[in-house]
């Protein structure tokens, strides 16, 4: 949280949009804008609370609060839209296409392997129109890399 508390609804959105243009960059503004004629109150709120006040606490990195919020979304199935937004975000905050795709691997033991799959199609989704594919593939656990 930044060192000057928000006392205003007005300066706690100010601050929220500067921590979510910073993380989510046009996705996030994409939402607010898309919320704009059915419920400008909840986009306030995502913008206030859940960037301004709780995603910019300082106790976890940014690239941390990607890993745990991926993980939530993924086990909650259903948020391919969020995922699609906080797939972004991750790679925003510097988390490398390979280091989702493991995150989204690992959750299959957790969440399912139909889960793991639909946030794995997102991702490369994302990845498609950024332009990151394909990823370099990297050997499973305990198989032998061969030697040139």
């Amino acid at each position: 949280m930044s060192n000057q508390r928000s006392t205003t609804r007005d300066e706690r959105f100010t601050h929220g949009l500067e921590v979510l243009k910073r993380v989510d960059g046009e996705a996030g503004q994409r939402v607010l804008d898309s919320l704009a004629d059915i419920n400008p109150e909840l986009g306030h709120q995502v913008v206030a609370w859940a960037f301004g006040e709780m995603y910019d606490r300082p106790q976890l990195a940014p690239r941390d609060r990607q890993l745990v919020t991926l993980g939530m979304l993924t086990a909650l199935g259903g948020c391919e839209a969020q995922l699609d937004v906080h797939v972004n975000a991750a790679l925003n905050v510097g988390l490398t296409p390979e280091q989702i795709t493991e995150a989204l691997l690992h959750s299959a033991v957790y969440c399912g392997i139909p889960k793991a799959l639909n946030a794995t199609f997102v991702a490369k989704k994302v990845f498609t129109e950024r332009g990151l594919l394909p990823l370099e593939r990297q050997p499973a656990h305990g198989t032998p890399v061969a030697s040139a």
